[in-house]
C-alpha cells in the first residue's frame, strides 16, 4: 500500500513540475515577439538572424516525437510544451521568411525543408525498430543531444560575460527563466525516472545557476563601456545598460559566430 502510494505522489510531483515546465516555456516561446513586432512595422528582417528559430523548431519537433506514445510512456508534459513550441517558431519562421530579402527568403526555405526531412527520416527510421526498448534509445539519444547542443550559447554567454565584467549579453529575465525551464523539467524527468529527460535538464539548471551567480556578480546599475577585439582586427564598443529581449536578440543571436573569436 505505501509503494502505491509513493508512486502516486511521484506522480503528482511530476505533472506540477511538467506544469510549472509548461509555464516558463511559453514564458520563452513568446520572448521573440518584440523582435517580430518591429519586423512587422519596419516591413523587414534587418540584421535578424532566422537561424535560431529553425533550429528550435528542429529541437521542439525532435523532443516532440520523442515524448509521443510511440516512443515513450507518460510524458504528456513533452508533447504539450514541444507542440506549443514548434508552433511558435513555425510561426516566427514564417513572418521572417515574408519579410527577409530574396537571398534569405530561399535559405530559409531550404532549410526548413531540411529540418523536415531530418524530423521525416527520424519518425520514419525509428517506426523500423521493432523492439520498443531500443526505439526509445534511438530517440533519447537524439533528443538528448539536441537539448544538450542548445546549451552552447549560455556557454558563449558566461565565457563573454567572465571577459568583458558585464552583463550586457546576459539579460536576468532570459537566464531566470532558463534556469526555472531546466529546473521543471530536471524534477519533472526525476519524477518520471526518464534520463533522457533529467540529464540535458540537469546541465540547463547547472548553467542557468552559473548564469544567476555570474549577474549578481557583475551587475551594476552604472554604465560601462567595453572594447571588444576579434581576430580580424574588427572593434566593437558595447555600451552595457538594460538589455531587452529584442536587442539580445538582434547582438548576440546573429554574432555567435563571432563570438567564438573573440580574443
Amino acid at each position: 500500500m505505501d509503494v502505491f502510494a509513493l508512486h502516486g505522489s511521484f506522480s503528482m510531483w511530476k505533472d506540477v513540475a511538467g506544469i510549472a515546465g509548461n509555464i516558463f516555456a511559453f514564458g520563452l516561446f513568446v520572448s521573440p515577439m518584440p523582435t517580430f513586432r518591429r519586423i512587422l512595422r519596419n516591413k523587414s528582417t534587418e540584421q535578424f538572424s532566422g537561424l535560431p528559430y529553425i533550429y528550435s523548431l528542429l529541437n521542439c519537433l525532435i523532443c516532440l516525437w520523442y515524448g509521443s506514445p510511440f516512443i515513450s510512456q507518460r510524458n504528456l508534459m513533452l508533447v504539450t510544451v514541444n507542440s506549443v513550441g514548434a508552433t511558435f517558431q513555425l510561426c516566427y519562421i514564417i513572418l521572417f521568411i515574408m519579410y527577409t530579402d530574396k537571398k534569405n527568403k530561399m535559405r530559409m526555405l531550404v532549410l526548413l525543408l531540411v529540418v523536415f526531412a531530418v524530423v521525416g527520416l527520424i519518425v520514419a527510421g525509428s517506426l523500423q525498430i521493432p523492439d520498443k526498448l531500443t526505439r526509445w534509445y534511438f530517440v533519447g539519444f537524439l533528443s538528448c543531444a539536441s537539448l544538450v547542443s542548445m546549451f552552447a550559447s549560455p556557454l558563449f554567454v558566461i565565457n563573454l560575460v567572465i571577459r568583458t565584467k558585464s552583463v550586457e549579453f546576459m539579460p536576468f529575465y532570459l537566464s531566470l527563466s532558463t534556469f526555472l525551464l531546466s529546473g521543471s523539467f530536471l524534477l519533472y524527468g526525476l519524477f518520471n525516472n526518464d534520463a533522457f529527460v533529467y540529464t540535458p535538464n540537469g546541465i540547463g539548471t547547472v548553467l542557468g545557476i552559473v548564469q544567476l551567480s555570474l549577474y549578481c556578480y557583475y551587475h551594476t546599475p552604472c554604465v560601462y563601456i567595453y572594447q571588444l577585439s576579434f581576430s580580424r582586427g574588427v572593434k566593437m564598443f558595447i555600451l552595457s545598460a538594460s538589455v531587452t529581449i529584442e536587442r539580445w536578440q538582434i547582438i548576440f543571436l546573429d554574432c555567435t559566430a563571432h563570438l567564438l573569436k573573440i580574443i
